[in-house]
């Protein structure tokens, strides 16, 4: 099978490896769409603890084996694939927070991921439910499904947020995760949802996603936060960027009793920020934090999305087939268009060139 690999920071390679086997508690994926992530990125550009290893943690795909202990799976099923798991005893898998396991394990960061055309499901992710069924073919794609993750991601930050029917929202960050932050927030109930970002490109790609969403720009981002909300400030703020700057920016563009969610994490040596404290003891701002997913939010999110209660074909904007590897993780880097990801099993279409991922069965 092709398998794309990371064997050091900016070693980047499309190799032959045999099929995996499994073992009796153990399921083998036919992966069918795999999506890039900023982690992706980052460990392409920096390297990570474990390597070589196959990257991808946001996949889908069909069940090609299932171990002889196995059940509650067949053969042929359509599945989406959580990527972290724990040890299943701790204080936190028992109280379903298995994210935040010291024993932590996920696929495509310590163990061989999605970016491949087989996947081995270890038996103890088998055993805690990270393979999950879905339908495709009705109105959801695999690539769709495979998005089950970052929003996912985005949900436990929601959770925190405690939106309440028409909160002002504002959103820092118009990539795919700050897109998907948008449309839970307008699917909740928000009053009014801004997108700020500094690349124009983006943010025109998500303010065209929802006539309800209004895009700020570069300049004179107080004044419009102020104008919109009549000079409240947003009710909730969410820093959906790996920026300091826009860690420091949202507090003075909060409102009175405001949440404040710090999503996107800094890098290493970057990360103490200078804040006014004042504002956040005046103001009354709670101030959070989110990481990773528990599997029940994931699974929340993967019904939401193949229900169609949140739809999400729009945040793929390309697709590439496993031998474009690098040119999939370069555009990726460079911030064009939004989503995108990998195709198998002859199901590419677009092979870079801006094609949607969605509608692929």
């Amino acid at each position: 099978m092709k398998a794309v690999r990371l064997y050091g920071p900016g070693d980047l390679r499309v190799i032959e490896l045999p099929v995996p086997e499994i073992g009796d508690g153990e399921i083998l994926v036919r992966v069918k769409a795999a999506l890039i992530c900023g982690t992706d990125i980052r460990m392409w550009k920096n390297g990570s603890g474990v390597m070589p290893v196959t990257l991808g943690h946001e996949m889908a795909g069909t069940i090609e084996r299932i171990g002889v202990s196995v059940r509650g799976y067949y053969v042929g099923q359509a599945v989406a694939v959580a990527p972290n798991f724990g040890c299943g005893t701790c204080d936190a898998c028992v109280a379903g927070a298995g994210q935040h396991c010291p024993q932590l394990k996920a696929l495509g960061i310590h163990l061989d991921g999605g970016f491949a055309e087989f996947l081995r499901v270890p038996a103890a992710a088998v055993a805690q439910g990270n393979v999950a069924p879905i339908e495709v073919g009705r109105g959801t794609s695999f690539p769709e499904a495979a998005l089950a993750e970052p929003l996912s991601c985005v949900y436990n930050s929601f959770e925190r947020a405690h939106l309440k029917p028409g909160d002002s929202v504002l959103v820092i960050g118009a990539g795919p995760i700050g897109l998907l932050h948008a449309k839970l927030y307008a699917l909740a109930g928000a009053g009014l949802v801004m997108i700020h970002d500094l690349n124009e490109g983006r943010l025109e790609a998500c303010a065209t996603q929802d006539p309800r969403f209004v895009a700020i720009g570069r300049d004179g981002v107080a004044e419009r936060v102020g104008e919109l909300t009549r000079g409240r400030g947003a009710d909730v703020i969410v820093t959906a960027a790996s920026s300091a700057a826009a860690q420091a920016l949202s507090f003075s563009l909060a409102a009175l009793d405001a949440r404040v969610i710090f999503f996107g994490g800094l890098a290493a040596g970057k990360e103490v920020v200078g804040l006014d404290t004042n504002v956040i003891h005046y103001k009354q701002i709670t101030v959070t934090g989110t990481t990773r997913q528990s599997l029940p939010q994931y699974r929340r999110c993967l019904g939401l999305i193949c229900g169609g209660t949140l739809p999400v074909a729009g945040v793929i904007t390309a697709s590439y087939p496993l031998e474009d590897a690098a040119l999939a993780f370069e555009a990726a880097a460079r911030g064009e268009g939004l989503k995108s990801g990998f195709l198998m099993s002859g199901d590419s279409e677009g092979q870079g060139s801006g094609g949607l991922l969605g509608g692929q069965s």
